[in-house]
């Protein structure tokens, strides 16, 4: 039975935006503190995991908003995302760190941010405050905008590139 439940975890976790937007109502007004983060998630590795943890400790609910394929392929390129939409929400919903998943079309995130207003919006190192999507909005009303130290040398663009280059025959 406990195994049963586990399986079927990631896809509580995996919620409308409208859904998500009266949770995360009824929390703030419980005094949680909501933590936001957005990403790609494309072939998930310890970069991603270690990031999303460290986000998780800003706060109480750690949501996370994910790009669907189609603005992965905008942002990103042609032939991305690797891993289709429908199991990269499920591997970021399976994360223990991790308490709700959304999906989003757009090319940026804002239309999520300005729905769910979250307390703490996180984004990696490599992003300036300056050019973090929806960071001015989140600071008009008190909430707080961090960057989170990325993990050197771990990167999805990394990993494809290793790909394509093969491995060296040992």
């Amino acid at each position: 039975m406990r195994n049963d439940r586990a399986r079927a975890l990631p896809g509580i976790k995996i919620i409308s935006l409208s859904s998500l937007k009266r949770k995360v109502a009824r929390f703030k007004q419980n005094g949680k503190r909501i933590v936001f983060t957005n990403g790609c998630f494309d072939i998930l590795h310890y970069g991603h995991t270690k990031y999303l943890q460290d986000a998780k400790a800003k706060g109480d609910y750690l949501v996370v908003a994910v790009n669907n394929d189609s603005s992965i392929k905008k942002i990103k390129a042609k032939n991305r995302p690797v891993v289709r939409q429908a199991d990269r929400l499920k591997v970021v919903a399976a994360l223990g760190c991790v308490d709700f998943v959304v999906m989003f079309k757009e090319d940026n995130p804002l239309k999520v941010i300005k729905a769910l207003k979250p307390d703490i919006l996180i984004k990696g190192s490599d992003w300036s405050k300056k050019r973090i999507v929806g960071a001015d909005f989140v600071e008009s009303y008190g909430g707080k905008v961090i960057t989170i130290k990325l993990v050197k040398g771990r990167s999805t663009s990394a990993i494809i590139e290793k790909i394509i280059q093969g491995f060296p025959k040992e």
